[in-house]
């Protein structure tokens, strides 16, 4: 592709912000546009795990951009943090899975994947983690799981792409249609007017499918809210991250434990509820009783983009010329964000992907 290709990305996310840093060298020009302030939506309210929370239920499409992210994202958090003096704060800790139903499909894919995920004697995860409950029987433990810091990754990714002569990031700019000539779409509608492009690429998360309407397509990623709440313990408090009964806590650097989180089918809205934040502090002392203590000093809901089957649209809209999708992550956005804003890179280039393309590719599945 050639260089003075001009990109406009709708979506300020981490998905829209990576392929924003993924693709300025290699293009002219990237603009960047978000409805509201970057990374605000999905990026900040998740958990930050990097690794689907049960890797083994998911497609081989969602495991090959996994395995990818997972092994990519040291490097990219030193790269950013080098750039910036933002520390994205990829924190390795490992993952305890306690008294799984599907444990031996767990360990079965650990195999056939080569994954260091491995039985673990519930004694000695209480001495490895203290402050574990009292009322699990089994574990199987992944050593080299991190969970990144999401917002310290959406400040670093803004950072360092204010930092590019050749990107502008418009914030409070809410895209209302693309603009068309033919069957060519060559920019958007913004709030003071028309953005023009080469290229046009959809990263707007839960918003996606809203913004394809326009074209009167029809693309089945939809919102799907989830709420956290946030403790202050000291920094050494939980040296892991545990997960029971699809709920999880993650501890970060500085003893913030987050425990994670419902799945709600609302719409577009976000507004916390009571029922949610009894459900998950019961969900936190049940995992470490010790909470029951601990105030709550944080509780937020975002709304994934869910999609079927959480395997990502990545690539070319049929029939569209000009528009592309890197959308649809639903609960896994930050994990598969290195490996799918790569592949995007690749795509939308014409170079030899990282990852094969075709089971992301928008054709066929919208």
């Amino acid at each position: 592709m050639a260089k003075q290709q001009q990109v406009v990305i709708v979506g300020g996310g981490v998905i829209g912000l990576l392929t924003a840093f993924n693709l300025a060298p290699h293009v002219q020009s990237v603009t960047l546009l978000d409805r509201s302030h970057v990374g605000q939506e999905s990026s900040w309210a998740g958990g930050g795990i990097v690794s689907p929370l049960y890797p083994w239920r998911y497609s081989p499409a969602v495991t090959a951009l996994a395995h990818w992210s997972q092994d990519f994202y040291p490097q990219l958090a030193q790269r950013l943090f080098a750039a910036t003096g933002i520390d994205p704060e990829v924190h390795t800790t490992g993952l305890y899975w306690l008294d799984l139903e599907d444990e031996a499909q767990a360990l079965a894919w650990a195999r056939r994947e080569n994954r260091p995920l491995s039985p673990v004697d519930v004694c000695a995860v209480r001495d490895a983690v203290p402050v574990l409950g009292k009322g699990f029987s089994r574990a199987i433990y992944m050593a080299n799981v991190a969970n990144v810091r999401n917002p310290r990754l959406v400040k670093s990714l803004k950072a360092a792409l204010l930092a590019l002569p050749n990107v502008t990031v418009h914030e409070q700019c809410e895209v209302s249609g693309f603009i068309r000539e033919g069957e060519r779409v060559v920019g958007v509608q913004g709030p003071d007017g028309p953005i023009h492009g080469d290229h046009v690429v959809l990263t707007a998360g839960a918003w996606s499918g809203e913004l394809l309407k326009t074209l009167g397509l029809t693309l089945p990623v939809e919102p799907v809210k989830g709420q956290m709440i946030l403790y202050k313990c000291a920094s050494d408090f939980l040296p892991s991250m545990v997960l029971a009964k699809g709920r999880y806590a993650i501890p970060r650097r500085d003893g913030h434990i987050l425990i994670g989180s419902t799945l709600e089918h609302e719409g577009y809205d976000k507004t916390p509820t009571e029922n949610a934040l009894e459900s998950l502090k019961a969900s936190a002392v049940e995992l470490i009783p010790e909470l029951a203590q601990a105030q709550v000093v944080g509780h937020w809901a975002g709304l994934r983009p869910g999609s079927p089957e959480g395997i990502p649209y990545i690539g070319a809209v049929p029939g569209v010329d000009g528009l592309w999708l890197n959308c649809g992550h639903y609960r896994n956005g930050l994990v598969l964000a290195p490996a799918s804003c790569q592949l995007f890179a690749d795509v939308l280039l014409a170079r030899t992907p990282v990852i094969d393309p075709a089971p992301y590719a928008p054709a066929g599945r919208i």
